[in-house]
């Protein structure tokens, strides 16, 4: 992702899950950490979607496991790397 990009996905784990910057990489996992369970992924989705100006099809919630994953559907949104 572009610098900027890459600043708005961690910041929006960050605020979402009230964790430290340090601890979004690509492998941080939905319930691997029990700051990401089921509410705060809701309100990781509205913090991604308020970051990109985007909105995301209820399939792409559901599929957004990782942060990994959440870059790949965001690339789907036209959010350039």
């Amino acid at each position: 992702m572009s610098s900027e990009n890459h600043r708005k996905l961690v910041a929006a784990f960050t605020e979402a899950l009230e964790i430290t910057s340090e601890r979004v990489t690509d492998e941080l996992e939905y319930n691997s950490i029990q700051e990401w369970d089921s509410v705060a992924h809701m309100t990781l989705v509205a913090a991604l979607e308020e970051q990109f100006d985007i909105m995301m099809d209820t399939d792409d919630i559901i599929d957004m496991s990782s942060v990994a994953k959440a870059k790949e559907i965001l690339r789907k949104y036209g959010v350039e790397e």
